[in-house]
Formats: structure tokens, sequence, C-alpha cells
């Protein structure tokens, strides 16, 4: 899959509100109500990571999700990245309906 350039980046951003492009990735986090909340949606984060054979850097603290998207054979982000995180972006809207 082909590196993208930080302008296809950037572009591609407008449409993920909250995330950012930093250090090679695309990032964001979310807080939750508690421990259990968050846990939960990663729970169901992971069994969208492992349809699409793609895995986040990620980080869990109480009620706080960090998650960080790049892809590694690629050295940088691409096309994967951006269709994992409206992945997410759905699995969390869907929590708050």
């Amino acid at each position: 899959m082909k590196k993208l350039s930080e302008q296809e980046i950037e572009k591609k951003l407008e449409k993920l509100e909250g995330w950012e492009f930093v250090d090679n990735a695309i990032e964001t986090s979310f807080q939750f109500d508690n421990f259990k909340e968050a846990f939960t949606v990663m729970t169901r984060i992971a069994f969208e990571c492992e349809a699409q054979g793609h895995h986040p850097d990620w980080s869990n603290v109480y009620n706080s999700l960090s998650i960080s998207l790049s892809t590694h054979d690629a050295e940088g982000v691409t096309e994967k990245d951006f269709k994992l995180a409206q992945s997410i972006e759905d699995v969390i809207e869907g929590d708050k309906k």
C-alpha cells in the first residue's frame, strides 16, 4: 500500500474530527465515563481491527483511550489507516446512540 503525502493526509483528516497527523501517524483520543465503558469500546474496535487485518498502537488508562495508526510496511500513513480510523469513528458513534 502506498504511503500518503502529508498534503493527502491533511486533506483526509478534514473528514475525521479529532484526529491529527503526529510523528508519521494519525492519532486521536477518547474519554469515557469509566474503565468498563472504555474497555467495552476497545473490545469492539479490536474485532474491527482483526476483520481489517490492521492493528493500532493504543493505550488505555482508566477511562481514556489513545489511538495511533500507521502502516508499518509502508513506513507511514496509508488508505488502510483512514479506513480503520473511519471504522473506529463508526464504533464510537454507535456507542453514543
